[in-house]
């Protein structure tokens, strides 16, 4: 999919171009290869420029050619909607060309660039594009904050249902935070490193307002990273928790099915020493004979019990 914003200067209300103008915004989504072939002959860049963005474990990372300066970053996507917390990162290339336009290039649509597509972020204009880059790098920072947030809250929530779980549902779920928080970690400090060397180095034309900005990123990503290694180590503590929590029911359920064992098992052995084919005197005479072996029974079963409550082995 290709699509081209454009605003005017002083006036924030982006709109759609049909054409690729000078200080445009040029959105490439999946694109095909006659979008990459026209995109690249219009603002006279290299088609590997864009094609190398589309491989999915393409990692973040400044390269500069004649006319251009790609970054690449990673952001959250989530791959399987139908399972809870099954994020993963997809590679984001941004394009800054020498010809005063900017190019993004990802393979799948990510919602928080809709935001600047509809205006809805202050500040955003396609001619400062240095900027433009650095506010999606906030952008990203928030998402990753955001979801973030909503697995810490999903944790807690399973807490709940681990005290008494004795299935493996909980430990998929925990599972899939898990990786979701490796893929986060890993492609945050990759992004760290970027920021990092364009704060470092001249790579692009930046005023005081656009390296204060900047550094706001770096503070941004260095939170989300902090706030995943937390996460991480609180997830790690959980499932160890809740493998001995597992353990234990199971411990808890055994005990509780031998102790079940044992009270029943008094009625069946005296039952079996009266169905010996051997006199009884007069137990087997006696026409209360059942009755009385059943209330002995219960009666012994009984004591035995409470005797095994007491013990804590009930």
């Amino acid at each position: 999919m290709l699509k081209i914003y454009k605003n005017e200067v002083d006036n924030s209300e982006v709109t759609i171009c049909k054409e690729m103008e000078d200080n445009t915004w040029v959105r490439l989504i999946a694109p095909t290869e006659q979008e990459i072939t026209m995109v690249s002959s219009k603002l006279n860049i290299p088609n590997s420029l864009i094609s190398q963005v589309l491989v999915e474990k393409e990692l973040p990372r400044v390269k500069q050619v004649d006319g251009a300066t790609l970054i690449v970053m990673d952001v959250p996507y989530m791959k399987d909607k139908s399972i809870k917390n099954k994020y993963v990162t997809c590679p984001l290339g941004i394009i800054i060309c020498d010809n005063f336009h900017i190019v993004t290039v990802s393979l799948q649509k990510h919602t928080f660039m809709d935001d600047f597509a509809n205006g809805d972020v202050d500040t955003f204009f396609t001619y400062k594009k240095s900027r433009f880059l650095i506010q999606i790098f906030l952008k990203s920072a928030e998402v990753y904050l955001s979801t973030l947030n909503l697995m810490d809250e999903d944790i807690q929530k399973m807490e709940k249902n681990t005290y008494y779980s004795t299935n493996n549902r909980v430990l998929i779920n925990f599972l899939n935070m898990q990786k979701t928080l490796v893929y986060f970690l890993t492609s945050l400090q990759a992004n760290g490193h970027v920021l990092e060397r364009l704060q470092s180095e001249e790579l692009l034309t930046m005023y005081e307002e656009d390296k204060v900005l900047l550094s706001d990123a770096v503070i941004e990503n260095k939170q989300c990273i902090e706030t995943s290694i937390v996460y991480r180590d609180i997830l790690d503590s959980t499932m160890d928790t809740y493998g001995s929590i597992i353990s234990n029911n199971l411990n808890v359920i055994m005990k509780f099915l031998a102790g079940v064992t044992i009270v029943f098992s008094v009625p069946t052995m005296i039952s079996s020493f009266l169905g010996m084919n051997v006199p009884l005197g007069v137990v087997g005479e006696s026409e209360f004979s059942f009755l009385v072996v059943c209330i002995i029974s219960f009666f012994v079963s009984f004591l035995i019990a409470c005797w095994l409550k007491k013990r804590n082995m009930l």
